[in-house]
């Protein structure tokens, strides 16, 4: 089974930066890295939402709302995942989830939470203003 392990959160004020790490096990070097990696954020009351991707080619896609303020990248060799969030505001408060998706799904939707088959257990991010 995969594992996949959140850490970095925690409580800074509006304008702060974090960075979120997501650490992957249960399967090869290789297979591991061939998993598109998204992060995924759920507010309270809220539905959970996409918030950014990474293939295993490195191709990044993002949700607006955090595009220019959010940067998600992959250590291929640590097999982990990262979220480089800057000039956080109150809004992004959540629940951050780190989700793998395998490579058969392909390219597409990989901003629906129902695309992707293994989950983290979260980690809270809150802002403060």
């Amino acid at each position: 089974q995969v594992q996949l392990v959140e850490s970095g959160g925690g409580l800074v004020q509006a304008g702060g930066s974090l960075r979120l790490s997501c650490a992957t096990s249960g399967r090869t070097f290789r297979t591991l890295n061939s998993y598109t990696m998204g992060w995924f954020r759920q507010a309270p009351g809220k539905e959970r939402e996409f918030v950014a991707a990474v293939t295993w080619s490195t191709t990044t896609h993002y949700a607006d709302s955090v595009k220019g303020r959010f940067t998600i990248s992959r250590d291929n060799v640590k097999i982990t995942v990262y979220l480089q969030m800057n000039s956080l505001g109150p809004e992004d408060t959540a629940v951050y989830y780190c989700a793998a998706r395998l490579p058969e799904r392909g390219s597409s939707s990989f901003n629906d939470p129902a695309e992707y088959d293994y989950w983290g257990q979260g980690t809270q991010v809150t802002v403060s203003s």
